[in-house]
């Protein structure tokens, strides 16, 4: 038995009387009628959060939890039930309610269970420990002061910090048997800027799966403060944004969120089993300008998005979405590619142990170009230049989008100029992937700060992308 199992297995399991022997058949209680599949997934987690406002502390918490999931699918049906004790009394009552929507109760005999190899793609450690509370809300103080310091128009100053830790253990009937330690770190910072009256916001972040050593360096806080402060001090010199259609040269890193939002949602499998993604059917088809490739990649070392296992046990990958402009797959859980035909891409994820998987991303992003962004910023006449974006909406059905920039330019005669305020991009996603007339040479991902909602569910993504120039697009704007 692997090091990694046996530690969560025993830390998971133990105060329950289990051990990991224990669930070759537990899931077998699973594996019954006309039951196609089924898994149980087990969860420890701890999380710790302090938030100041102004140098005080606004918030200060600690949450523990455990608990397991019972899953039964028959067809695209699923039955399911949870339990915060986690003992063999409760898991097959739980089971008693997985099971129901199936009509037949004769076992089909036992289940094998095959140990899944985990990557080492993060550090298995708990960061919560590492650090005693003072020192953490001393540290998001020393963030305040150096943000008060940069600029004396700083009046209002906002700092987070969030740790957590998720030990997960999955076993299903198809032989699966894995397991996870996710560490989980992210610092925020949030200030507000005054002159003459006028009021302006600015933000940062930054985070990943690593200790949290790592996350709180005078390099880091340097890093924050300074985005942080001079977005805002920017923004209090904006003019208004003009509207109307025009090219719009997009920055690298985190406006991918753009790309997650817009493009990557209609490229998860159950909206496209469903037909309701504007990307079903269209496996083979031109659905980008050319050199544009699209991944989604749950490997990459310390990312927020990566997992070395996903939530229903099967080992992340690296999967082309869209390649060269051509939709060549979507992101799959167990369920969707059974009922599709294809294979799992390792993007089944829940939120807990009390919610169901599903397609969901983990890091996705565009690879890079060969064109340089002064290049794009120099072939527009007049535009706008996206710098940062807050909030935005999109109709997966219909791939249509509406995206606010917190942080943006005018473009004139190929020279960035003034700042704009109240800039939104609107376009149809689909579209605006054939309207990519330049690719940069500068692919960055986030800082790693990105949570993913979707049926009311959340969990932790990455986005990112180079520079991008899009010839046409609606700006909705004040001007």
């Amino acid at each position: 038995m692997s090091t990694l199992l046996k530690t969560v297995g025993e830390s998971i399991l133990t105060q329950g009387g289990l051990t990991v022997d224990d669930l070759e058949p537990l899931v077998g209680e699973l594996s019954v009628g006309d039951v196609d599949f089924g898994d149980l997934f087990f969860e420890r987690t701890e999380a710790e959060t302090f938030s100041l406002e102004d140098g005080e502390v606004k918030d200060a918490s600690y949450h523990r939890d455990a608990g397991v999931g019972v899953r039964a699918c028959v067809g695209d049906k699923q039955g399911f039930a949870y339990s915060s004790e986690i003992t063999a009394s409760r898991i097959l009552e739980a089971r008693d309610v997985a099971v129901a929507l199936q009509s037949g109760r004769a076992p089909r005999g036992g289940i094998n269970l095959d140990k899944v190899s985990t990557p080492k793609i993060y550090v298995a450690e708990n960061p919560i420990p590492e650090t005693v509370a003072i020192e953490k809300i001393s540290f998001l103080q020393d963030l305040d002061a150096k943000a008060r310091a940069r600029s004396a128009h700083i009046i209002q100053v906002q700092a987070t910090l969030s740790i957590s830790y998720k030990e997960i253990l999955i076993a299903a009937t198809d032989g699966t048997l894995g397991a996870d330690i996710r560490p989980l770190v992210r610092l925020s910072l949030s200030v507000l800027a005054e002159k003459s009256g006028r009021r302006e916001r600015g933000s940062s972040g930054l985070g990943g799966r690593y200790n949290l050593s790592r996350l709180l360096t005078e390099q880091h806080a340097e890093q924050l403060v300074s985005e942080a402060v001079d977005q805002a001090i920017v923004n209090l010199e904006s003019v208004d944004c003009p509207a109307g259609e025009m090219p719009v040269v997009l920055g690298a890193g985190w406006p991918g969120v753009l790309l997650h939002e817009a493009v990557g949602h209609g490229l998860e499998g159950d909206f496209n089993r469903k037909g309701s993604s504007f990307y079903s059917g269209k496996i083979g088809q031109q659905v980008a300008s050319q050199g544009v490739t699209v991944v989604d990649d749950g490997t990459l070392t310390d990312r927020r998005g990566s997992l070395n296992v996903d939530d229903e046990g099967h080992v992340s990958q690296c999967n082309v979405l869209i390649d060269n402009g051509v939709l060549v797959g979507y992101m799959q859980d167990k369920l969707n590619a059974r009922l599709m035909g294809v294979s799992a891409t390792g993007n089944g994820r829940r939120e807990s142990y009390a919610h169901l998987p599903m397609p969901r991303m983990t890091n996705t992003f565009m690879e890079s170009g060969d064109a340089n962004q002064s290049d794009m910023i120099e072939s527009v006449e007049r535009g706008i230049f996206a710098v940062n974006f807050g909030g935005g909406q999109v109709d997966i059905t219909s791939g249509q989008f509406v995206f606010a920039a917190s942080e943006a330019y005018l473009i004139e005669k190929g020279k960035v100029t003034a700042p704009v305020k109240g800039a939104t991009l609107i376009g149809h996603g689909p579209q605006v992937m054939s309207a990519i007339s330049m690719i940069g040479d500068d692919l960055a991902l986030d800082a790693g700060i990105g949570v993913c909602g979707k049926d009311g569910q959340s969990v932790p993504v990455g986005v990112g992308q180079p520079s991008l120039k899009i010839d046409c697009l609606t700006v909705g704007g004040t001007a």
